[in-house]
């Protein structure tokens, strides 16, 4: 796993339509991985912020589907934040990156799309922890 780069951006199809714009995300196709889960967050209060957590395994795709917000991801020595304001576009968050999410919009929707089901021990939510396991993983 590299730096954290521009590559982490990742264009999705844009099929423009008098009635209505269409954009689609396929596993493996247009992410890097199988899609295994996909939840959504809104809601989310003016001013808060979605407190960080890496996982150790499964790897993620986020995207705004309504409004706007910033994703700060971290690989233990370089820190990044993304805004993400846009449906024609996400972030590809790798395994063991850590993530947080703030600066939401007012109706602001976004779509987490998983490698993996839901599993509690997947979660890295102590950053110093975080930071111990990248360097082991170096």
């Amino acid at each position: 796993m590299g730096k954290l780069s521009e590559d982490r951006i990742i264009d999705l199809p844009k099929i423009c339509d008098p009635r209505g714009n269409l954009s689609v995300i396929e596993g493996i196709k247009n992410v890097p991985f199988k899609i295994a889960r996909a939840y959504w967050i809104y809601d989310v209060p003016a001013g808060k912020e979605r407190h960080g957590h890496a996982f150790r395994s499964q790897d993620e795709f986020i995207v705004a589907l309504s409004g706007s917000f910033d994703v700060v991801l971290d690989d233990g020595t370089q820190v990044r934040r993304i805004h993400l304001a846009r449906s024609y576009y996400g972030v590809y968050v790798p395994h063991l990156t850590w993530r947080s999410m703030d600066n939401f919009s007012t109706n602001s929707v976004a779509l987490v799309l998983s490698s993996g089901i839901y599993d509690r021990g997947e979660y890295i939510e102590d950053f110093e922890q975080f930071k111990s396991l990248r360097k082991e993983w170096r």
